[in-house]
């Protein structure tokens, strides 16, 4: 694990920095000429979290919300054409828009039926 190390002469912060003539790195203090070779080669260590897919949010009484546009999109389940929607919140470089619908008659949540198989999340029916 990358750790902050300090010049034993001034207590200044040491930077890494590579010696060419000693093939190797040190960390050398910027005001004095004090460096010590790293024992630890690790200077900056980037966790990477995982993806996240696109969900459906919390649903409850999203069919009574104002604010949210409509749609008349047919629900699946129940057939109703009065559905509310909304857009996916999850941020990703990728940059399509997914809109989300939730019946209002039976809160049912789906996607738009117009949109392709191959390019829907894949974990959108474990959510329904």
């Amino acid at each position: 694990m990358a750790s902050l190390h300090f010049c034993s002469e001034c207590n200044n912060l040491l930077y890494p920095k590579a010696d060419p003539q000693r093939r190797v790195m040190v960390y050398a203090c910027r005001i004095c000429r004090y460096d010590e070779v790293g024992e630890n080669q690790c200077v900056y260590r980037n966790d990477l979290l995982t993806v996240t897919k696109e969900k459906v949010g919390v649903t409850t009484d999203l069919g009574t919300d104002p604010t949210l546009a409509h749609g008349d999109i047919p629900c699946p389940r129940c057939g109703n054409e009065d559905s509310v929607l909304f857009q996916d919140q999850s941020k990703r470089k990728e940059t399509r828009m997914i809109l989300f619908f939730v019946c209002t008659k039976c809160d049912y949540s789906f996607l738009d039926p117009s949109v392709s198989t191959e390019t829907r999340p894949e974990d959108m029916d474990d959510q329904m």
